[in-house]
């Protein structure tokens, strides 16, 4: 069996971060680990408070991991210092690690700055280098770029522009008033667009989690970037479109939407 490791930070309320991770690999076919970089006590409505890992636990959580089964894939999600990023650029470097997908947290939805600059410079210089592909939203890739981004022709100069600078794929999410939630992916010279309907859903807390996972995990299972990319955003539609309603805010995705066996079944 597959496997995939995703480095992140832990959400309470099970709808994004490591829990949403896990359960994505496990619904997209491969065996799932865990790093965690921070705990975090939230819910739908918000993040209460934030308790960081410190760098030697975080050393000694990446070495347990790669000493014993060796990831597929990789996903990075949440770090938000760069003590923490050059723990695990190190330890990648050391594992020869493979097939690394970097979702950039750097803005909450409220558009809340979630990293300071010496993590961004730190999460540039030595994270995206070995990346495989990073998954950066609009106003993320605005703070990468240093340029705004209007609208598609935009999207595609800062995607060409970060893939130029940096040798990784880059996977630029789109809405945020540009388009109905139509990706595009740079890579190898080249883009490619992969439309989709945007799905009348309120709650989509995590999707970027759930996106970037499902990425790792099909590259984890040998699919190429832009068929891992393809699959992965096909699995976001059907969590999103199984209309989950958890919760009093922003609720999470069915991110097992698809499971159907005897264990599943209630009284």
């Amino acid at each position: 069996m597959r496997t995939a490791l995703t480095i992140a930070g832990s959400d309470s309320c099970g709808g994004a971060g490591i829990q949403a991770d896990i359960k994505t690999m496990t619904m997209n076919g491969v065996y799932a680990m865990s790093v965690i970089t921070a705990l975090t006590a939230q819910n739908t409505l918000g993040v209460s408070a934030i308790h960081e890992v410190t760098p030697d636990f975080l050393k000694h959580q990446l070495d347990a991991v790669f000493s014993d089964i060796s990831p597929d894939a990789v996903k990075i999600g949440m770090t938000s210092s760069d003590e923490l990023i050059e723990v695990i650029a190190k330890a990648l470097y050391h594992y020869k690690a493979k097939n690394i997908v970097v979702d950039p947290v750097m803005v909450a939805t409220s558009g809340a700055r979630l990293i300071n600059e010496n993590a961004i410079q730190t999460l540039t210089e030595q994270l995206f280098p070995i990346a495989t592909i990073i998954t950066p939203n609009i106003p993320e890739a605005e703070i990468l770029s240093g340029n705004t981004i209007k609208n598609r022709q935009d999207m595609v100069s800062a995607a060409k522009q970060l893939q130029e600078k940096y040798g990784c794929s880059v996977l630029l999410k789109g809405g945020h008033s540009i388009n109905d939630a139509n990706d595009l992916l740079y890579t190898h010279g080249k883009h490619i667009w992969f439309t989709g309907e945007r799905i009348d859903n309120p709650n989509t807390h995590g999707t970027g989690c759930t996106l970037s996972s499902a990425i790792a995990a099909n590259l984890a299972k040998g699919f190429t970037t832009e068929d891992s990319v393809e699959c992965a955003k096909k699995y976001i539609s059907g969590a999103l479109s199984a209309q989950l309603n958890l919760g009093h805010g922003r609720g999470p995705l069915n991110h097992a939407f698809d499971l159907c066996d005897k264990y599943t079944k209630e009284i």
